[in-house]
């Protein structure tokens, strides 16, 4: 038996919080293929519970012969749109699990309400994911997403790491979000702030990542906390040796810290916006922890729309790093042995 997994939608967190999913899925499905977007391909494609990964690059006519093609037995949309709402539907699939309460709806044979829709602002979203698994008897005992590192990836955070002169003792930072739009306006105050303190009360190196449009940012920080800037110079499996390889990590709610938890890094989440929901988000993993926001930001200043990140500026240090402190404490050896 077939199954197709079309996760085209979202940023890094989203997919990769879809792969419990996938290993529910995986339990009766002898094949379970994902479908999506090519920016996510890194993240999937390194799933071994997967026979495939296909992209979204494809004509819709083209896509969907490929799938009717395949012979799959089930497929699962788990964030629709019209068009991979549409996809299985004309390719004949014949058991497709969707949302329920859209237009579209009536494409799926088995159609899911997702609980956040009902006001549920507490259950973990792998667990609303596996709510579609659930819909056709599939389930998962262990709900932790998943981040295989390749040897290559390992010996390439070595190489920064010894380039950079940074002693293997070091902690991570990683002190942005993917808001594109915002970063012109993203304070650094607090987090040089935050910077310092971490190198204080773990006596150790720091290092902070992001991508390449956070590489003015990240040198800032580093600069002005005697740290070294790694942004833009990992891929995504780069970073999550090298947060593999960390004391700890601490980010900012992000896709890489979602990759942090799941490669076994004590890792730290940052939720600084009232507006956050760290129940919801929070990393998953062999050793995590959140702090939650207490900056009074009004209402109306969610991720997309706040003018200043005024959070950002004001975060609570010492709440931070007697977190991260109780994390390292508890830490009695790297989750790769190394």
């Amino acid at each position: 038996m077939k199954a197709l997994v079309i996760c085209t939608g979202g940023g890094i967190g989203d997919v990769l919080l879809a792969t419990p999913l996938m290993h529910a899925l995986r339990a009766r499905y002898a094949d379970v293929v994902a479908l999506t977007a090519p920016h996510h391909r890194e993240i999937l494609s390194r799933q071994t519970v997967l026979s495939d990964v296909w992209l979204e690059d494809r004509s819709f006519a083209a896509q969907a012969a490929r799938i009717a093609a395949a012979g799959f037995d089930a497929a699962v949309v788990t964030w629709a749109t019209l068009r991979s709402a549409t996809l299985p539907f004309v390719a004949r699939v014949p058991t497709r699990v969707g949302q329920a309460r859209r237009a579209y709806s009536a494409l799926f044979t088995h159609r899911v309400v997702v609980r956040s829709e009902l006001g549920d602002r507490k259950t973990h979203w792998t667990q609303i994911l596996l709510d579609f698994a659930r819909a056709i008897d599939c389930d998962v005992d262990d709900p932790t997403p998943s981040f295989p590192l390749a040897e290559a990836e390992r010996g390439e955070a070595d190489r920064l790491l010894d380039e950079n002169g940074v002693s293997r003792s070091f902690v991570l930072l990683h002190p942005t979000r993917g808001i594109a739009a915002s970063r012109a306006g993203w304070p650094t105050v607090g987090l040089v702030a935050l910077a310092r303190a971490m190198r204080q009360v773990t006596d150790s190196a720091l290092v902070l990542t992001g991508t390449k449009a956070d590489g003015a940012l990240a040198a800032k920080i580093a600069s002005d906390a005697g740290a070294t800037s790694l942004a833009g110079q990992t891929s995504l499996g780069t970073f999550a040796a090298l947060a593999a390889r960390a004391r700890a990590v601490v980010a900012m709610d992000s896709g890489p810290m979602h990759v942090a938890a799941a490669v076994g890094a004590p890792t730290l989440g940052i939720y600084a916006l009232q507006s956050d929901e760290p129940d919801r988000w929070s990393p998953l993993g062999r050793k995590t922890a959140v702090v939650r926001p207490t900056y009074p930001c009004p209402p109306s200043h969610r991720k997309e729309t706040c003018p200043d990140f005024a959070c950002i500026a004001m975060l609570d240090v010492p709440r931070i790093v007697a977190a991260l402190g109780g994390l390292i404490s508890e830490r009695t050896e790297s989750p790769l042995g190394s």
